[in-house]
């Protein structure tokens, strides 16, 4: 759900205002709000962005040499920042010329290999006495061998069809040949791997500089971004702040999330500074702070990708999530695939980071949902537990669907969604804005539900024609009252008629695309089964009959191909139900977006586990 916003507005005598800023910092509660027109350039918080940006690329470089068994060494908070920034940058970009050096070296290398080796020495004696020694190219082809006779040409090498030679003339001879001339350089192939080597010992000498400065100054500098960030946000407060008064009383307005206004109320006492309250209208752009269960805490990963819901609309996260976790499992839909899912999921968030533990347990959960999913199928590394002659699984067997019912309950599923996105919707609609503008979506409920009901109930459960036809008068008297006349209370009936006509052409081919793109689960799980079962076949089929060689070319073609499977499978099994998600269960739901993220003014803090 979305937390309730309280905002606050605080009027502070100037002299004060600073202490006051570093005392709410403190406190870290407040989303501080930006002024209509924007921040105005300010070179000042410019630079310092700047200067963040540069820390955090010098801390990324600095990160990838640090040892994995070696522990960076505790901060130094009297250490200069920039000092300390401009010390490092120097040394990346002295390693950086080093490689640009060798770059060239290498490429000069390649160049002069097929002239061997040379004395650059004897070339400049041969021009003193009087002849010039040239450098040529061309295609063996092209070559003419009466170019050895008028000018002294001498083949050196031939790689591919080119022809490498040179000719011996005397100074100032005209030289008339169709042949691409080739300047050298002054140093042969030796001298070059010499000059590599030489550079080589440099870049290593660096990097032997670079991985003690990092291990000795990482945490130094990651404090110093911290003093940069938090001067930026302090700037940011300082631009957002309104002075009035004649710049005596400062002005300041923010929004504070309920489960954090006793805590700010409590400061905003202890220092008795003047402040007034008020709720959030419809049109204003309030932060949002979202806060679920532990369950659908997890979700909200998945929802981020898409976008926050605004402050005045439903948060959809706890309504998607049971859905998501059911057609992910679906469409990976191999039971033993979910165990391996759940089983690496578990291990890796052992030792992962704060910042994965929530994206491991989800995918743990996730994992749980395959297994099960799989099982429904019938599916466990590509073999079709309906047809396998185990007694076991025999009392299991009622629960496991076919290719024919899987197809008919993802559309189910695909119906249950969206009717259920459509009930979040109507919901939505009365608390933002009343019954009245409810009043649409609530026809064409009825009119789904209940005609749809009354059309199973009479086809599959024995109900009366004459029961079925009063029940369809009923619920098509009464949804198309609320669809077509009702719509909107405060227009004229003619125009809503019209309106809900409208609204009945694209609710009709918005609901069958809708439906039918659920399909999908079925096609992806059972995509995903067949080409297990495609890998079991030809393991079985060309291992061959050779004893113990046949066992192990049948597990090899069995794990490769199963990989194949599970990187498939799963890619589709993330993607797909998000789409679901993202396109038909919000679109019906009435999703709007566009929340900004509630961020507090407050000291820098690493990100912590949602869990």
């Amino acid at each position: 759900m979305i937390l309730q916003m309280t905002r606050y507005t605080f009027l502070v005598y100037h002299k004060q205002y600073h202490d006051f800023l570093e005392k709410m910092r403190e406190v870290g509660v407040v989303h501080v709000i930006e002024k209509v027109e924007g921040i105005a350039e300010n070179d000042e918080l410019r630079e310092k962005m700047l200067l963040s940006s540069r820390m955090k690329i010098a801390l990324k470089q600095m990160e990838k040499l640090i040892p994995q068994d070696a522990s960076p060494l505790p901060a130094d908070l009297s250490v200069d920042g920039m000092e300390l920034l401009k010390k490092i940058e120097n040394k990346f970009a002295e390693k950086e010329l080093l490689i640009q050096k060798l770059q060239l070296a290498e490429k000069e290398r390649d160049r002069m290999e097929m002239w061997g080796i040379f004395d650059y020495q004897l070339i400049e004696n041969l021009q003193k006495a009087g002849y010039e020694i040239n450098f040529f190219s061309c295609n063996v082809r092209k070559f003419d061998q009466e170019w050895e006779i008028r000018y002294n040409a001498f083949e050196i090498d031939n790689i591919g069809s080119t022809r490498y030679f040179v000719t011996i003339t005397h100074t100032g001879e005209i030289i008339e040949i169709d042949a691409d001339p080739v300047k050298i350089g002054t140093k042969n192939v030796l001298q070059i791997d010499e000059d590599i080597q030489q550079i080589h010992q440099e870049i290593d000498n660096i990097n032997r500089q670079l991985i003690t400065l990092s291990v000795e100054n990482y945490n130094s500098l990651k404090a110093a971004q911290v003093k940069v960030i938090e001067n930026m946000d302090f700037a940011r407060v300082l631009l957002n702040t309104e002075p009035t008064v004649e710049n005596k009383v400062m002005l300041l307005e923010g929004w504070c999330p309920e489960d954090a206004e006793e805590k700010l109320k409590e400061f905003l006492n202890e220092t008795d500074i003047y402040y007034e309250t008020s709720k959030p209208e419809e049109d204003e752009k309030v932060p949002v702070k979202l806060k679920n269960n532990r369950f659908s805490r997890l979700f909200e990963f998945i929802g981020n990708l898409y976008d926050l819901p605004n402050y005045h609309e439903l948060d959809l996260t706890p309504f998607f999530a049971p859905f998501y976790m059911l057609f992910f499992g679906i469409c990976f839909g191999d039971a033993a695939y979910g165990l391996l899912l759940l089983i690496a999921s578990l291990y890796f968030r052992k030792k992962a980071d704060a910042a994965l533990k929530p994206i491991l347990s989800l995918a743990a959960l996730l994992g749980i949902s395959t297994v099960i999913m799989g099982f429904v199928s019938g599916t466990f590394f590509g073999f079709n537990l309906l047809e396998m002659d185990v007694p076991w699984l025999a009392s299991f067997k009622a629960f496991m669907l076919d290719s024919n019912q899987l197809f008919y309950t993802s559309l189910l599923l695909g119906v249950v969604q969206i009717l259920f996105g459509m009930v979040i919707k109507a919901i939505g609609k009365v608390k933002r804005y009343g019954w009245p503008a409810s009043f649409s979506t609530w026809g064409w409920l009825i009119l789904l539900i209940g005609c749809g009901g009354t059309f199973v109930l009479s086809s599959f459960a024995g109900l009366s024609p004459q029961t079925a036809k009063w029940l369809y008068i009923i619920f098509g008297s009464a949804g198309g009252a609320l669809v077509f006349l009702l719509n909107n209370i405060k227009r004229n009936p003619l125009i809503n008629i019209g309106s809900g006509l409208w609204d009945t052409y694209n609710t009709a081919t918005g609901l069958l695309g809708d439906v039918l793109s659920y399909i999908r689960l079925f096609a992806l799980g059972i995509s995903g089964a067949v080409m297990g079962f495609v890998f079991n076949d030809l393991a079985i089929n060309l291992s061959g009959n050779i004893p113990i060689v046949s066992t192990l070319i049948m597990l090899v073609i069995m794990i490769f191909g199963h990989g194949i499977n599970i990187f498939m499978c799963g890619l589709g099994a993330f993607v797909h139900p998000m789409r679901l998600t993202f396109v038909e269960f919000y679109k019906n739901a009435g999703f709007e977006g566009g929340g900004k993220k509630y961020k507090p003014f407050s000291h820098f803090k690493e990100e912590k586990s949602i869990i």
